[in-house]
């Protein structure tokens, strides 16, 4: 006996058109709907449970995109990265120095006395004043010294200003007040800050491909301008 593979029942007893739910202004194989509005079609055509076959959409084949490849990070430039740390190295020395002095004041490593204008050339950034300064009590006089900090009206020979020194050779007597006290030495380490990253940046050492070799060359970029200012620290004490 033959039997039909899909539901496993005899040919004979499989109907061979199954009753089919249509609107009555459609028709198919030119066939009548009924009054119920159904419409026989042959069993090839339906489901098992009665819906009509319907053509499945076509699966568009997406083609894998191609990884492009890692660039290898480039070599540094030895000449431009020692181009780059001499200039930089040499601009944090400059910005060390200028901040040695007022950061030992900003401490507390001063000693206070009376700076006498001299001679003024120059004015603003510019600026440049010479004078004799007298610590308190006479305990020294130092001739010759350079006065920072002196305002505009007061640049006059033999104006006496406050000043500050950080010790009896020191050969600059500041005599700024107020903020203006700080700002020297904090404006200047951030330079020496700036210098320091540039090196590690423009010299290449983020950009070696050994990474035990990347980490020494990255700290002695930072380290660099670091000693430098404990270099001129240590001097200005």
């Amino acid at each position: 006996m033959e039997v039909e593979p899909t539901t496993g029942a005899p040919v004979d007893a499989v109907p061979r058109r199954v009753p089919v739910r249509q609107p009555r202004a459609r028709r198919r194989d030119g066939e009548k709907p009924d009054d119920d509005g159904f419409f026989w079609a042959p069993i090839e055509q339906v489901h098992w449970d009665g819906t009509p076959l319907r053509k499945e959409p076509k699966q568009r084949l997406r083609t894998p995109r191609r990884r492009r490849p890692a660039r290898a990070p480039a070599p540094p430039d030895p000449i431009r990265g020692l181009a780059v740390l001499l200039a930089l190295s040499l601009v944090a020395a400059f910005f060390a120095w200028v901040s040695a002095g007022p950061l030992w004041l900003a401490v507390g490593h001063s000693t206070a006395g009376t700076a006498v204008v001299t001679d003024c050339s120059g004015g603003g950034l510019t600026q440049r004043c010479r004078g004799i300064f007298t610590a308190d009590d006479d305990r020294f006089r130092t001739h010759g010294v350079r006065v920072s900090g002196v305002p505009a009206e007061r640049t006059a020979a033999g104006s006496a200003l406050p000043a500050w020194v950080t010790g009896p050779d020191a050969d600059t007597a500041y005599a700024d007040t107020g903020v203006g006290r700080h700002l020297r030495w904090l404006l200047g380490l951030l330079a020496v800050a700036g210098c320091a990253a540039g090196i590690v940046r423009w010299t290449g050492a983020t950009r070696l491909a050994d990474p035990r070799q990347r980490r020494w060359a990255t700290g002695g970029g930072y380290a660099g301008p670091v000693l430098i200012t404990l270099g001129f620290l240590v001097a200005a004490w």
